[in-house]
């Protein structure tokens, strides 16, 4: 069993590249020079139009730049050379880089950031998870590389906004369709360091460096993008010497499992990079369901109380992923919040249960409550041996305290479409990460399509919608502070979202490899950086 685990894991957690000595060789998987590199993907690449969501965000990445770039350090200049900020926050002033064309040769200039801001907008529903989307009102040419970007009210996450993969980024003004995005495109032209040269359908994608990139051209010349049948086949080239590079995003329904990647760094051949801690891997609890068990804190407060963390990072994640206590890790700015630690007590949750009326009546294994049974379901990604294994891990736990869990497997698309809807009692997810948090998970909770059922079942829901409202408005930085600490706590203590452990990006590849690093991104690798010695 643990090796059919460790080979499922494996094929759906990793991208893996290897060197080729040509572009048929390298759809076969052959390893060669290091100037080429080649990494499996379970899906294919899909629709690259950036200003949609259906495509692949590492390869989007690699093809298509914004106007600015998140970093650690905080968000820096990319393809605006500079910017400046009204006094009251309504209007962005942009200047552009003067040397930087589409790989069609257009020329990227402020006439080409206003057609695409202008795309984007038109069809601002399909975005309204960005409140960005709504606040803008206008998009203005102020002289060919300076533009000028109007909001409705000041927006403190503009600037991070506008950094992400998708939608403000930047596709060729020839490929739009009239003027237009939301009905598809007629090309990929980006300004990226990578051209997409070649495309077939679940097979694979082809990725040349862009020699007239203004950044420089990338040492690393080509990168393929293969689809690979979920599998022993992937795990098989690893352990050939056909595959020579391992990246797992993390994205919360795949893991790679730690075993491989020690295996092939105790073969002296590979190291081992992880970046600092990404997201949270969480339980989503459905407060808004009313009339049953979920609706109750002292449920999901029980529910928190019966997780042992520690024992799912060491034996699941073997040490790789840090257990979790808070939605967001202590790195995500303005998350540095003291809040209440609830740590592995069985004999707390009972209490709990007990003080909230939860009754093992007549020898039962279940509790009662006026009649009805403390029974709930848990969704978890079909495709995700990881989360199967931890919603058995926490059914057997919470089994001890009186709740029965009964675990659902789904595809993601399902799942995602559940928590949109308000059709579960508890289901997986993860924080969307350091380059969106916190405001975008927590922009979230609002929303129909993420977690506005997880929290409007919340004593204080209306009071919680009222400070995120504010606090993405307020332009005042101790204020923010103090309205994401509210608004943290809030959620903290209705325990609405169950922490479990901290992803991060892992990256396993040749000790010669050098320059590997990490975006804010859990979602793609800057490969432009990367060079063999």
């Amino acid at each position: 069993m643990r090796k059919l685990f460790f080979l499922l894991v494996v094929m759906y957690a990793v991208a893996v590249l290897a060197g080729c000595s040509d572009s048929k060789e390298a759809h076969t998987g052959s390893a060669d020079t290091g100037k080429e590199l080649v990494y499996a993907t379970a899906k294919d690449m899909n629709d690259m139009n950036p200003h949609l969501y259906a495509g692949s965000m590492p390869a989007q990445g690699m093809v298509y730049e914004s106007l600015v770039e998140n970093t650690k350090d905080g968000i820096k200049p990319w393809l605006a050379e500079s910017w400046e900020i009204s006094k009251d926050g309504k209007v962005y002033t942009f200047h552009l880089r003067k040397d930087v064309k589409f790989h069609d040769g257009e020329p990227f200039n402020a006439e080409a950031v206003k057609k695409n801001i202008d795309a984007v907008q038109h069809n601002a529903k399909k975005h309204s998870w960005i409140k960005l989307s709504t606040k803008i009102a206008s998009c203005h040419v102020k002289d060919e590389y300076t533009v000028e970007l109007v909001l409705s009210e000041p927006y403190y996450p503009t600037l991070l906004e506008l950094s992400m993969t998708r939608p403000y980024v930047f596709i060729s003004p020839k490929n739009l369709i009239n003027g237009e995005t939301k009905d598809g495109v007629n090309g990929y032209k980006g300004t990226g360091p990578y051209i997409l040269t070649e495309h077939k359908v679940d097979q694979y994608a082809a990725f040349e460096a862009n020699e007239n990139y203004w950044g420089g051209p990338p040492k690393v010349k080509k990168i393929i993008a293969k689809v690979l049948p979920a599998g022993e086949t992937t795990f098989l080239a690893l352990q050939k010497g056909e595959v020579n590079f391992v990246f797992t995003d993390d994205r919360g329904t795949d893991s790679l499992d730690v075993e491989a990647m020690n295996t092939l760094v105790n073969s002296g051949k590979y190291q081992m990079v992880r970046s600092e801690a990404m997201n949270t891997k969480m339980i989503v609890a459905n407060s808004g369901k009313a009339d049953h068990p979920v609706h109750e804190t002292a449920v999901r407060e029980a529910i928190w109380y019966s997780i042992d963390r520690d024992t799912i990072s060491k034996q699941i994640f073997n040490g790789v992923e840090a257990p979790a206590h808070t939605l967001f890790s202590p790195n995500v700015h303005y998350a540095n919040v003291d809040l209440k630690k609830r740590g592995f007590d069985l004999d707390k949750a009972k209490n709990v249960l007990e003080e909230a009326g939860w009754r093992l009546e007549n020898g039962s294994a279940v509790r009662t409550k006026n009649g009805s049974k403390l029974v709930m379901k848990l969704y978890y990604d079909v495709n995700s041996s990881s989360q199967k294994s931890q919603a058995e891990f926490i059914q057997n736990s919470v089994k001890k305290i009186g709740v029965q869990l009964d675990l659902v497997g789904e595809e993601s698309t399902s799942i995602a479409k559940r928590r949109s809807t308000g059709d579960y009692d508890l289901l997986f997810n993860q924080t969307w990460g350091l380059a969106y948090d916190p405001q975008n998970t927590i922009s979230a909770f609002t929303s129909e399509s993420s977690y506005l059922h997880t929290t409007k079942g919340m004593a204080k829901a209306g009071e919680l919608y009222k400070k995120i409202d504010e606090v993405m408005v307020s332009a005042n930085e101790e204020t923010r502070k103090s309205l994401y600490a509210d608004i943290l706590t809030m959620v903290h203590d209705e325990a609405v979202f169950i922490p479990i452990t901290n992803g991060s990006v892992t990256v396993v590849a040749p000790k010669r490899l050098k320059g590997i690093s990490f975006k804010q991104t859990q979602y793609e690798l800057p490969f432009e950086q990367m060079h063999f010695e």
